[in-house]
């Protein structure tokens, strides 16, 4: 799989969460990788694509990471996100934003900007037209109070 196509599962497992509880996460991620789910191949081709190992693995790694890490990355998206309290934002948005958010704050590995353009790049595919802007525009105002607040330390 590519880097846009295991974001792109991560997003989806994301996603889930906002609809499951923990537990029900664990059963979630097997049916993430299972490639005998019911469904319409041709809607959604990668939701039925075979992982192999090593990015089922990372992809589990993250996921259960974001997870992790849930309530201090939706409070930091409450930060950045004056006057839109968290459920007014769509839950596609939220999902994207999570991600989004974990990957500036807690994953070292991707830059910044790649966080950004592939967060934007995923609410271009899967909301509406005005949502990447509200994507770009969060992240980026994340990312400024990141190098203000690591410059002052």
């Amino acid at each position: 799989m590519t880097r846009r196509e295991i974001r792109d599962k991560i997003f989806k497992i994301v996603f889930t969460a906002e609809f499951n509880t923990q537990e029900e996460m664990k059963e979630q991620l097997e049916l993430a990788f299972d490639t005998e789910m019911p469904g319409d191949e041709e809607d959604d081709p990668m939701l039925y694509a075979s992982v192999s190992e090593k990015d089922k693995e990372y992809i589990t790694d993250k996921v259960m990471d974001i997870l992790a890490h849930k309530d201090a990355i939706d409070n930091t998206i409450s930060e950045i996100s004056e006057g839109w309290k968290l459920p007014r934002i769509g839950k596609e948005e939220l999902a994207i934003l999570r991600l989004g958010v974990y990957e500036v704050v807690y994953d070292e590995t991707i830059p910044e900007k790649v966080a950004i353009n592939e967060a934007v790049e995923l609410a271009k595919k899967y909301c509406d037209v005005s949502a990447s802007k509200f994507v770009n525009a969060l992240l980026a105002k994340l990312v400024k109070k990141e190098e203000s607040g690591n410059a002052t330390e």
